[in-house]
């Protein structure tokens, strides 16, 4: 999609990298209180399975691995599940923010999905993926190029 094409969409250009890093930084907070809460429950577990509540549930064991796979399932559950519902996360609404395909039409699941896991991919590589967008033509991240989705922004209502 063109940049006019986008901008029939919205009425406003495609948003910088910069909304969308800080978006990415506010949504960073519910997903911690998400992952907190998920941690809470395995150490209950762990506790409720007869093992001592002074023991530390290691980062570097089985069990401590699925905790970190458990984490980034939640994760990836609150972000594909924000985006079918609305197109939004919290962290994509104050920065007026969404989510679409290409086409301007609401993203099927298949595309959310694999928005997600290149999306993570791209942060594991320093966020590479992200800074792509300020050479990209249609200022697309790898993640966006990847799911066949785009972010717009909203206009004002």
């Amino acid at each position: 999609m063109t940049d006019t094409a986008a901008q029939a969409l919205t009425g406003k250009p495609d948003p910088l990298i910069l909304r969308r890093l800080l978006s990415l930084f506010y949504d960073l907070w519910p997903v911690v209180a998400l992952w907190m809460l998920v941690s809470a429950l395995f150490n209950l577990g762990y506790y409720l399975a007869g093992h001592d509540r002074r023991d530390i549930l290691e980062t570097v064991s089985l069990l401590g691995a699925l905790l970190w796979f458990c984490c980034w399932l939640v994760a990836g559950a609150y972000a594909i599940a924000s985006w079918a519902r609305g197109g939004q996360t919290l962290g994509m609404r104050p920065w007026r923010l969404r989510v679409t395909g290409a086409d301007g039409a609401a993203p099927t699941r298949a595309q959310l999905i694999r928005r997600y896991l290149v999306g993570n991919l791209s942060l594991l590589l320093g966020g590479l993926g992200f800074w792509w967008a300020w050479f990209d033509r249609d200022r697309l991240a790898w993640h966006d190029r990847a799911s066949g989705t785009r972010v717009v922004r909203v206009a004002k209502r």
